[in-house]
């Protein structure tokens, strides 16, 4: 462990970072904003949905940078794309999840997130094609000046607001992970990412290796295998896989019983506590983990398969996220002989596909590199306070919802055990509780410091998966104690963010030193 960063998070430098706006520089005129959400994704609907529910009378919006709401789920469009959580857990809690699959396919999710804002009468708060470049926090006025870019036009407007909240999530959208292939160029066919999956890929009929093991890779091969005239998977180290029925039978009575709104809400629980369990489980008894998942998928495959080669990996179950299969569909191609995989590793790209350390040539028409994702917090957004760049590295995430020394912002990044919106749906109703107490106490400036600055600290994702590992440098820290401490607890959680005071010792609450300047009445509504 390291020691903590000098507590403000905030690095002085000579010069305001590109894209950031100068401290107290406010355009004349500039609208204002109670709440600026940032991304239409499923966080920042979420976040919108408890906002409007706990303060109607505030106003806010929902910036997004893409032409389009949905977030991941209307930005990755390659085959298969889908859930590898239950949409019990994986959903909102206050919308029922009424589709029979419980593991669902990315348009089914991406209808539930449109009806969710058309529902709520959220769509009027979202602004598409809205860039935050640059946003700079004037303790003496207490509000955010935000640099915003019309994304179709280029055009810049300022925007300012009370409260930032980042539900932007923390990988990067214009681009995924490409590691260096030796003899790239010398391959003629596709060579395709797929975050940046082409619309017109025709793969009827032609040899497709993917290359990597993740959730993204295990999900391509079988969604591939029966249009493909073969599909090979790639891996240099295997995962853990294991499958899942795509249709949850006990959720589906509870349902029938109990109605739909009762029915979520157990078939939740039970999916939170199954999730808890298996990665409770495997944590402390990793040998006995490791045992069950092997003989569960050696049931799976052909008899004589060489599983410890392709599906025993070095590491402990949940040193990295495990991949789920829907009804063992990744199997099921790998029986029917339309897929297979190798484990080996890429010496150099060929004219006829690759070739490997191990001298086999792998022989392609077309490779996918499934190599993961760029992690980019707050979706890079240069952010100061009073002048001072924050460099994000320097800072110690407050309850894994505000950041030390950064005033008024709070962001919600979901678990890496679990379901992601699990921990959203909390952290934005712990927002919401934060903005009440506020304002009972008169208080317009909410700033969370650690009160030992010499607090050993870690990474804020504590996790071995390789996209974390390639930028923990440039990620917050956590603590090692709470309230500093990031938690992957669900009921954990229930009890801190939902039931727990808002107030800590270490988050310190105060007044603007100045009278705001005056604005223009926002509408909050979609432009």
């Amino acid at each position: 462990m390291s020691s903590a960063p000098v507590p403000s998070g905030a690095v002085p430098s000579g010069a305001v970072p590109s894209g950031a706006v100068p401290s107290g520089a406010v355009p004349s005129g500039a609208e204002h904003l109670d709440v600026l959400i940032v991304g239409a994704g499923i966080s920042g609907i979420g976040a919108a949905y408890y906002l409007q529910r706990d303060h109607p009378h505030r106003s806010f919006a929902l910036l997004e940078a893409r032409g389009a709401t949905g977030g991941t789920w209307d930005l990755f469009r390659y085959p298969g794309i889908r859930s590898d959580s239950d949409l019990y857990t994986f959903g909102y809690e206050f919308k029922p999840w009424t589709d029979e699959d419980s593991i669902a396919d990315a348009h089914k999710i991406l209808a539930y997130l449109r009806e969710t804002t058309a529902e709520f009468d959220l769509d009027r708060r979202i602004r598409l094609h809205h860039k935050v470049v640059g946003a700079a926090w004037s303790s003496e006025q207490a509000r955010w000046t935000v640099e915003v870019e019309r994304a179709d036009t280029g055009e810049r407007t300022t925007l300012t607001c009370d409260w930032l909240f980042s539900g932007g999530g923390y990988y990067r959208y214009d681009e995924g992970f490409t590691p260096h292939f030796e003899g790239r160029e010398r391959f003629p066919g596709p060579i395709v990412h797929p975050q940046a999956w082409p619309a017109d890929l025709d793969y009827a009929g032609r040899r497709v290796v993917v290359i990597g093991s993740g959730a993204t890779a295990v999900t391509l091969v079988p969604a591939m295998a029966p249009t493909a005239a073969h599909v090979t998977m790639l891996q240099r180290t295997p995962s853990y896989i294991l499958p899942i029925s795509k249709s949850d039978a006990l959720a589906q009575r509870f349902k029938q019983v109990f109605g739909d709104e009762r029915g979520h809400a157990m078939a939740r629980w039970l999916g939170a506590f199954r999730q808890r369990a298996v990665w409770r489980f495997c944590r402390r008894f990793p040998k006995a983990a490791r045992r069950i998942i092997r003989w569960v998928t050696a049931k799976q495959l052909p008899a004589g398969y060489p599983v410890d080669e392709h599906f025993n990996p070095p590491y402990d179950p949940w040193d990295q996220r495990l991949c789920l299969v829907p009804d063992g569909d990744l199997f099921r191609a790998i029986r029917s002989g339309r897929a297979g995989v190798v484990t080996d590793r890429i010496r150099t790209f060929t004219e006829k596909g690759l070739l490997l350390e191990s001298g086999r040539e792998l022989e392609a028409d077309i490779i996918v590199t499934a190599t993961g994702l760029n992690l980019q917090p707050f979706g890079g957004i240069p952010l100061t306070v009073d002048g001072a760049e924050v460099d994000l590295a320097d800072t110690v995430a407050y309850k894994g919802m505000m950041l030390s020394g950064v005033p008024n912002l709070s962001f919600a990044i979901g678990y890496t055990t679990a379901s992601w919106t699990l921990k959203v749906g909390l952290l934005c109703e712990h927002f919401c509780r934060l903005l009440s107490h506020m304002d009972a106490h008169g208080h317009t400036v909410c700033r969370p410091e650690p009160a030992d600055p010499a607090m050993p600290t870690r990474p804020f994702l504590n996790f071995g998966a390789g996209y974390v590992q390639r930028s923990v440098d440039r990620l917050p820290r956590q603590g090692d104690r709470a309230p500093w401490l990031t938690s992957m607890d669900y009921h954990s959680d229930v009890k801190v963010l939902r039931r727990a005071s808002v107030l800590d010792p270490e988050l310190h609450f105060s007044r603007a030193t100045a009278p705001a300047p005056a604005e223009p009445a926002a509408e909050a509504v979609g432009r």
